[in-house]
């Protein structure tokens, strides 16, 4: 008997409540602490009120669903569908995976809920959602699907050119003088995502120096990890996505695809938890390959 499967994941994936509900799929809302006050991404919080609050200096911080509103979802989808495939975000990122998976050892939910630990984030974790989909469409079990995303975690690069070091220094992620230095000299760092871990990866003297990188970077994961950049290979995708300013990510995006001109290129804003970290101005471009579809 095919098994009816729901797909979940949460508010770090970029997927809207309204994108949710034509999808087919849940998003679980992330919860922001700002000024002691909580808020709920996409439903007491829109991305233009969050970077309102972020430019007025408002003390804004990530938090975790609560365990109640996990398996309150969780509940919910078991009364329509006989599977949960639920996709958080990267558990090197935050402990919700850890949480979710722990929630799903219960023996209420234990064989129905499946927490894919795929260590994707933002438009990679969006990624990793459709292939759900795509995979609960063939008619496979939420096991099957966890190990097949699973399977393709490494998958995925994300490399992020930030606009300032103001919010690293108030996040305590780099030191008051570094980022004095680093405005002074007018340095642009370029962060990478890949697996579990957000690093730096390079020091951009210009906005265009720094975008020449990322085009570098993912040529370079191309050739060496996704087989080529030519275009023929459907599985390998491209991601552009920025924090705020769409006018400046549109003009990158006309950028990449000048550099790419074979590939079809999905633009999304970064998911906030992210844009907490790195402010306003931020570009981005990830690949990614499914060997899924």
């Amino acid at each position: 008997m095919v098994q009816k499967v729901a797909i979940m994941t949460d508010s770090n994936s970029g997927i809207t409540q309204d994108e949710a509900k034509t999808l087919g799929i849940a998003v679980l809302p992330m919860p922001f602490m700002i000024d002691d006050r909580t808020y709920l991404e996409d439903l007491s919080l829109s991305q233009d009120e969050f970077y309102t609050f972020l430019e007025q200096g408002a003390d804004v911080c990530t938090s975790q669903p609560s365990p109640e509103s996990v398996t309150k979802l969780y509940e919910q989808l078991l009364k329509t569908h006989d599977q949960v495939v639920h996709i958080p975000m990267s558990s090197g990122l935050s402990g919700s995976c850890q949480t979710a998976m722990m929630l799903a050892d219960e023996e209420r939910f234990r064989g129905k809920v499946f927490v894919v630990n795929n260590q994707r984030i933002s438009v990679t974790q969006r990624r990793s959602v459709m292939d759900a989909l795509f995979l609960a469409e063939q008619g496979l079990d939420g096991n099957s699907i966890k190990e097949k995303l699973e399977k393709d975690k490494l998958e995925a690069s994300i490399y992020i050119m930030l606009d300032t070091l103001y919010y690293l220094k108030k996040g305590g992620r780099i030191t008051p003088a570094a980022a004095a230095l680093g405005t002074l000299l007018k340095i642009k760092p370029v962060l990478q995502i890949q697996g579990d871990k957000l690093d730096a990866f390079a020091k951009a003297r210009t906005v265009s120096n720094g975008k020449h990188l990322m085009l570098q970077a993912i040529k370079t994961d191309m050739k060496n990890r996704f087989g080529g950049y030519e275009g023929t290979d459907k599985r390998v995708r491209l991601h552009i996505a920025y924090t705020k300013d769409l006018d400046a990510a549109l003009a990158w995006r006309h950028e990449v695809e000048t550099t790419f001109p074979d590939f079809e290129i999905v633009m999304d804003p970064l998911s906030l938890s992210v844009a907490c970290h790195i402010g306003p101005g931020a570009l981005a471009l990830a690949v990614t390959k499914n060997n899924i579809v």
